[in-house]
């Protein structure tokens, strides 16, 4: 190819690499950009969970991942013995007239104010609520929503842990606290909440 159209062609291809190079700068800017965006949201996240922990809402902690042996002798010579009993109390007023199984909850808030609650059956069965989490719901309710400790009471030999729902809602607005598991006169056994439920699904995983 010479003459007239062999610089036309050179032409046309030097302008068409221009604008490729062009766009590829452009795609490359777009690209710093968007990861610039990504990390000042990540900034911005990060902000906000420090916040959190700040302002107290935010009270879970990488621990809780993990059991959390309670110190016996400090758990022993905390006095909770109106926590208790709050809780044998509340037993008392519990709402079981179709399986018997009375319970008992006491809900300690960070100022040492008691919420308590007792468990409320329902003919369904599946409408029936747990002390914990009428304790619970009561404190919220009333504006409480830092907690320390939680007592249960049921009439057994053995100690009655939270269920299930029970405990991923007392994680979710309690944190790790201590669980104080009792009868009707003796107090079986102390734990934290991270060893009845070691792998919480929480508002972490949503972020």
């Amino acid at each position: 190819m010479a003459g007239p159209d062999r610089k036309r062609w050179t032409g046309e291809r030097r302008t068409t690499a221009d604008r490729r190079g062009s766009r590829d700068r452009r795609a490359g800017g777009d690209r710093r950009t968007a990861a610039e965006a990504r990390t000042e949201a990540e900034r911005r996240k990060g902000e906000r969970r420090a916040a959190r922990r700040r302002s107290g809402q935010e009270r879970r902690n990488e621990a809780g991942w993990q059991p959390v042996a309670l110190d016996r002798a400090s758990a022993a010579a905390a006095d909770d013995t109106a926590l208790v009993a709050a809780a044998v109390d509340a037993r008392e007023r519990a709402r079981a007239r179709f399986s018997g199984f009375k319970v008992g909850a006491a809900l300690e808030t960070d100022s040492g104010e008691i919420v308590t609650g007792c468990n409320v059956e329902n003919a369904t069965y599946g409408l029936t609520m747990c002390a914990e989490r009428v304790a619970l719901y009561k404190a919220l309710s009333d504006g409480r929503d830092v907690f320390t400790r939680i007592a249960v009471v049921a009439d057994t030999a053995d100690p009655t842990p939270p269920c299930g729902s029970c405990r991923q809602l007392l994680w979710e607005y309690c944190g790790d606290v201590e669980v104080i598991l009792a009868n009707l006169t003796e107090v079986k056994r102390r734990m934290r909440l991270s060893q009845l439920l070691p792998l919480p699904f929480d508002a972490r995983l949503l972020e």
